[in-house]
């Protein structure tokens, strides 16, 4: 197919691992970036996101349309994209163009995120949803949508690959790693780790954010190497003895996308327990699982001295991964199965 596909696109992106995923699938792929409608003053963007309107908006719409009506896609694929309007997605099936929303957050959950005043009102103008919880999918039909399929985040096969023969612990300075957000109550837990435990804890991710989540103290304590993208992040799980992933309860999570990631690098994963972890993955098999802070302690305390078996879980972890297909090639593939027939459908009113 000839797909335009719009969204936010740099390097340290997951929507443009996406883009990928589909170019090696066989598709004719317009790229489209979000990212240079943003304002280039801070304040003004995010007075832009909250309300998504303006003339960043409009100049959106408008350019997406005209790069339409010129390239004549036969589907258009936004991913995460708040700006779209409901008459942009309706002139665009008038166009013949089916058009599909891939969504990774939950504009349903209790965080209450700003920025989707635009996207609620679009959802019964799209012909597929992509969503990642079974609860979004009820979520979505109340709101109108016309068709909703639900589709598990993945690891990015050409980034996330395990380590060369003969990584082994000598290679890995970090022993219990967790490199991403603050969300819900991981700062707290990741300092009491650390503090009441004396496991040595390394955190990466953005600074402004793990800065306003810790103490002085502990920000000193346990961040590390800044934000981690591309080769730096699948490094970081290399040298990590122990990979912490914990679910967002705040967005309903069912699975997180690191869990995914991690299992990609071959690492030893140690994630919070959930139904969409235990459906992915043979529990003490394949990947460790905790429930509360004191099975994470106990986990930690079991398998941070045990190499062989972090060495035995972490490559099955990878070859169920890859097995069953928890990248991008794979879940991809899924989407486009499902857009495909509605494209069938979209095509003679060309």
């Amino acid at each position: 197919m000839k797909i335009l596909y719009a969204a936010g696109l740099s390097p340290n992106d997951s929507s443009l691992y996406r883009l990928w995923a589909l170019e090696r699938l066989g598709h004719q792929v317009i790229p489209f970036n979000a990212y240079e409608y943003l304002p280039h003053n801070p304040l003004l963007r995010k007075i832009v996101f909250r309300l998504s309107a303006g003339p960043a908006v409009n100049r959106l719409n408008h350019d997406l349309l005209r790069v339409a009506e010129s390239e004549k896609p036969d589907l258009l694929w936004t991913d995460k994209l708040l700006w779209m309007r409901p008459k942009t997605l309706d002139r665009l099936r008038a166009m013949g163009i089916a058009t599909v929303s891939y969504m990774i957050d939950n504009p349903f959950g209790p965080r209450q995120d700003p920025g989707w005043r635009l996207y609620m009102k679009d959802i019964p103008h799209y012909d597929l949803h992509v969503v990642q919880r079974d609860k979004n999918i009820a979520d979505y039909r109340s709101h109108g949508a016309r068709d909703v399929i639900k589709i598990q985040t993945a690891y990015e096969p050409t980034i996330h690959f395990p380590p060369p023969a003969g990584w082994t612990d000598r290679n890995r300075n970090r022993d219990v790693s967790f490199i991403g957000t603050p969300y819900d109550d991981r700062a707290a837990t990741l300092d009491n780790l650390s503090k009441l435990n004396g496991f040595q804890v390394a955190i990466s991710g953005n600074s402004r954010s793990w800065e306003r989540a810790l103490s002085p103290e502990a920000f000193t304590r346990l961040y590390r190497e800044g934000e981690l993208y591309q080769q730096q992040y699948r490094e970081a799980i290399w040298r990590s003895k122990i990979n912490l992933s914990f679910i967002t309860r705040s967005n309903q999570d069912e699975f997180v996308h690191k869990s995914f990631e991690i299992a990609g690098c071959g690492g030893f994963l140690l994630a919070e327990r959930s139904d969409g972890h235990l459906q992915r993955f043979r529990e003490g098999e394949e990947a460790v699982f905790f429930s509360t802070y004191d099975e994470c302690v106990e986990k930690i305390s079991r398998y941070l001295p045990d190499a062989a078996a972090r060495t035995r879980i972490a490559a099955a972890g990878q070859a169920r991964a890859l097995r069953d297909g928890y990248h991008n090639d794979h879940q991809v593939s899924l989407i486009v199965e499902r857009a495909a027939k509605i494209v069938q459908k979209t095509r003679p009113a060309r």
